[in-house]
């Protein structure tokens, strides 16, 4: 039977860019036939095939864009699109209410490397830890995070709306993925949250915390932030080279103002 000419009682599937990774390889970049023998329900036609919805930004069947509520029918063609990095195409998504991007996450218990480097470059990056999947799924939904995971199953979870599954398991290849899928390389706010626990970060004097500082870093020293929320101290001191050179990696440029003195 030809693969592209759907058979009684299914539909057929197209899907693109990088969701092509979630299929298995005789239906990656191409058409192929699906079985309605699940029922007719979309989400569960797409999650059935592989593809979790929070890695979907648009879908159409038969030419028309639909939500992840809609149903299908024997012989609908089902077009499958990821998130649109230089297109704005807001007009035409009836998949979820808002759109996918938003500058928001909450990370599993295997991200804690990513959950800093997101953090050192200004994100909002929730790391809860080890807590069960559903409270991460909770989160997700409540506080409309991006849920950041390699797990799919995680994705399927039906309450959430906002989740990247991620390719790599390098750390910084990570940070670089979500930078270029997102489309964030313009929100990008070095050294301005903390790294321990994503608050924000504040100018503070010398003098007020000088009672704080090691003897050295007193003598050498002049420039100074404090976490909002932790008190943490911070200013560029041995780290900060290295994290330069991390933010170099990921093409991203900061001006230097002088004084090397943060972190």
């Amino acid at each position: 039977m030809n693969e592209n000419v759907p058979s009684p009682g299914s539909v057929t599937i197209r899907a693109y860019a990088e969701l092509n990774d979630f299929l298995p390889k005789h239906w990656r970049f191409r058409s192929f036939t699906y079985p309605l023998n699940g029922g007719n329900s979309l989400k569960h036609l797409i999650e059935s095939a592989g593809i979790p919805h929070t890695e979907i930004e648009l879908i159409l069947i038969n030419g028309s864009s639909v939500a992840l509520e809609a149903t299908v029918t024997t012989g609908d063609r089902i077009s499958v699109y990821p998130v649109f990095e230089s297109i704005d195409v807001t007009p035409l998504i009836a998949l979820r209410p808002e759109p996918l991007r938003k500058t928001r996450f909450i990370l599993d218990v295997h991200l804690g490397k990513l959950a800093l480097i997101l953090r050192l470059l200004g994100f909002d990056a929730m790391f809860p830890g080890d807590i069960p999947d559903e409270d991460l799924a909770r989160i997700s939904a409540d506080e409309n995070r991006i849920l950041l995971t390699r797990d799919t199953m995680l994705l399927k979870r039906s309450i959430i709306t906002h989740g990247c599954w991620l390719h790599s398991q390098d750390t910084e290849e990570q940070a670089a993925e979500i930078l270029k899928r997102l489309d964030l390389m313009n929100s990008v706010r070095p050294f301005t949250r903390c790294p321990e626990c994503g608050a924000f970060l504040e100018p503070v004097s010398k003098e007020t915390i000088l009672h704080r500082l090691e003897p050295l870093t007193k003598k050498y020293y002049n420039e100074f932030k404090t976490c909002t929320d932790c008190g943490k101290i911070y200013w560029r001191g041995s780290h900060y080279e290295p994290l330069m050179k991390l933010l170099e990696r990921l093409n991203i440029v900061i001006p230097d103002d002088g004084e090397k003195n943060e972190n």
